[in-house]
This record gives C-alpha cells, structure tokens and sequence, in this order.
C-alpha cells in the first residue's frame, strides 16, 4: 500500500492468502528498483516461508515475472486484466465524450480521477495538443491534499466522511507551494465547496498546475474530480480561472449522465 506521504509501506495486518499476495504484488509495483526476494523480505512482514511460496504462486500464475537477474517485474497477466477493468469502467466510459470536449475547448490536458481512501486515482486522461507531457498516467495513484482533481474530489465528501480521511492522512512537502497540514487542507475544502472549483498551485509537481471541478453521485458515495492542467510558464493561473467554467460545465455534465444511465443510485 502507497501511503500518500510519498513513502512506500506494506499493510502489516493483511490477513489470508490474497492479501498477502497483494502486498507483495504492490511492493515490486512500488519500488523504484527491481526487487529481489531478498529485498521483499525487509518490505513484506510475512515469514520466509510463506512470502516464498506467495512468490511461487504469483509467478505461476504470470501475474509477476522473474527477470534475468533474479529480480521481479509485474506480470503480463496484470496488464491484461488492468486493460479490461479499465475499457469496462462504466465510469469512465460515461466522462470520456466530456472530457474529449473539454480538452477542444482548451487544448490542453485533462484528468479524470477517482477518489480512493487518500489517494486519487488517475481512470483516464486526454494529452494536450503542446509538446509537453504530463508525469501522470492512467492508473496512478496521486495525494488527494495536493493535487487539483484531489481536492476537488474531497470537496464533495459529506463532513464526517471527510474528517475521517484527513485525520489519517500523512502530508509530505513536494513543493513550496504544498499544502502541508490538516488546517490549511480544511481550510481550502471550505473554499473549494464555496466557489465550486479547485486549483493546484504547483503543489505536486514544480511548474504544473491545473484547476479542477468534483463529480460525484446523488448519495455521495463516490466521488471523482475532473480537472485541466497545463505547464505554469504557459498557462498563468489567471488563464486557468477563465477555464473553471468549463471545466465545472464538464463535471456537471458527467454527473447529469452518470443519473441517467447508472440508475437511481447515480
């Protein structure tokens, strides 16, 4: 599991067979280097015996691949079922002819993420027309307290639901203008839910900003974000605010179909 302190760790209380396999699976997906058993054994708090066979069992089943010097890299089997879950994402498949509209209107990239515990999760992305490209990816994972679609995402949270998430939260600085505490993250939930609009500040990444709008559904029991996000040298946050508009027609508009065609819990 990926704290969103930017610090890697694996859940130590994970119990039967599949959540072990998990968090070997997320430790070699996280690491920035391969891993070899050795490696896994500091990260996994599982016995030798057991992590072996955990090894044994997700290599027969393709889902990790032993590499050429004896480390491992996820399986093609992951991609697969990664492809799958994502080309079936009603979801996504919903937002997709708005987000598609949304970077006509800008030219520039757009993002759409899911709420997921502290962390957004990146379900589809449209690259901007200029020659610089976004770090993001579909199916990464971000910080919700300093990224746009993050914050614009726990602004649709019901107040109980929202202090729960924060309080466990763990702030990390990747810039200066990151916010780092759970009063000023409160304090800009507030803004957010009054204007409607969220913006990162170059708050995640040096020189990237963007401005976001929530989505979510009828209950608020999921929520999501949309957002355009653009390299600050270009786009001034003055140009992004003359999107919000926008980008807040988009979120509204996935909300409009996501009622009409996922039912009466939509």
């Amino acid at each position: 599991m990926t704290k969103s302190g930017g610090e890697n760790a694996t859940r130590t209380n994970a119990t039967g067979t599949l959540g072990k396999a998990i968090d070997v699976l997320e430790a070699v997906a996280a690491s920035p280097t391969p891993l070899r058993f050795t490696d896994l054994l500091g990260l996994v708090d599982q016995p030798r015996g057991t992590l072996h066979r955990q090894v044994s069992n997700l290599i027969e089943e393709e889902l990790l691949t032993v590499r050429a010097d004896h480390s491992y890299e996820l399986g093609i089997k992951l991609l697969k079922l990664a492809s799958l879950a994502w080309s079936a994402n009603q979801f996504r498949a919903i937002a997709e002819p708005h987000l598609r509209h949304l970077h006509e209107a800008t030219g520039e990239t757009v993002h759409l993420g899911v709420l997921q515990g502290v962390e957004v999760i990146y379900l589809d992305k449209v690259e901007g027309r200029q020659a610089v490209r976004m770090h993001s990816q579909i199916g990464n994972a971000s910080p919700v307290y300093c990224t746009g679609v993050g914050k614009a995402a726990l602004s649709a949270l019901p107040d109980a639901e929202l202090e729960k998430r924060i309080a466990t939260m763990i702030f990390h600085r990747h810039t200066e203008s990151t916010l780092a505490d759970r009063a000023a993250l409160r304090a800009e939930i507030d803004e957010i839910r009054r204007t409607g609009i969220a913006f990162d500040r170059q708050e995640h990444e040096p020189g990237i900003h963007c401005v976001a709008a929530p989505i979510h559904s009828r209950d608020r029991s999921f929520v999501a974000g949309v957002s355009v996000t653009a390299p600050s040298y270009r786009i001034g946050l003055a140009r992004l605010a003359e999107w919000a508009p926008l980008v807040t027609q988009a979120g509204h508009a996935v909300m409009e179909d996501m009622a009409a065609r996922l039912g009466p819990k939509a």
